[in-house]
C-alpha cells in the first residue's frame, strides 16, 4: 500500500483545517470517529519517520505500526480506546486507510486490498502481550 500523502510536508497536513476537512466528508460515513482516522494518519507519521524517504507501506507494516505506536500512546488500554472510535479489528483500519484514499489524502497501488488488513491480529491479545513485555523490562 502507497500509504505515502499526496502532500509534501505531513507536519502541514494536521493542521485544523484539514483535520475540519476530513469531518466534513466523514459526515456521512458515521462508521469510525474522526480520531481514528487522525491516530491513522498520526501512525503513518510515525512509521514513515523510520525511513530515510517516503515510501510505499503494505498494510501489514502498517498495522505493525499500530500495534507499536498505539501501545506507545495508550498501554494496554488501546483496544478499549479503538473500540471507543468503532475499530474492532485490524480489518477496520484497512476500510480507514481505503477511506482515506477515497479522501485523495492516500494513495494506494492496484495489488492493495482490503484483505492485507484482515485477521492480522486481534487488538487485547497484541496489547496484552506488549504489556506483558514491557512489565519483563523492569
Amino acid at each position: 500500500m502507497n500509504l505515502a500523502p499526496n502532500f509534501c510536508d505531513l507536519e502541514n497536513y494536521f493542521v485544523n483545517k484539514d483535520i475540519q476537512k476530513i469531518r466534513e466528508i466523514l459526515k456521512n460515513k458515521a462508521r469510525y470517529s474522526t480520531e481514528a482516522y487522525q491516530f491513522v494518519l498520526l501512525t503513518l507519521r510515525f512509521l514513515m519517520g523510520q525511513f530515510p524517504k517516503p515510501r510505499h507501506v503494505s498494510g501489514r507494516e502498517l498495522l505493525s505500526a499500530v500495534k507499536e505506536y498505539g501501545f506507545d500512546q495508550y498501554g494496554f488500554l488501546a483496544s478499549k480506546v479503538f473500540e471507543s472510535w468503532g475499530v474492532k479489528e485490524t480489518v477496520d483500519f484497512g476500510h480507514i486507510v481505503f477511506d482515506l484514499v477515497e479522501m485523495d489524502v492516500l494513495r494506494k497501488t492496484e495489488q492493495d486490498s482490503i484483505e492485507d488488513f484482515r485477521g492480522v491480529y486481534q487488538f487485547t491479545e497484541a496489547f496484552k502481550e506488549d504489556f506483558l513485555s514491557s512489565l519483563e523490562k523492569f
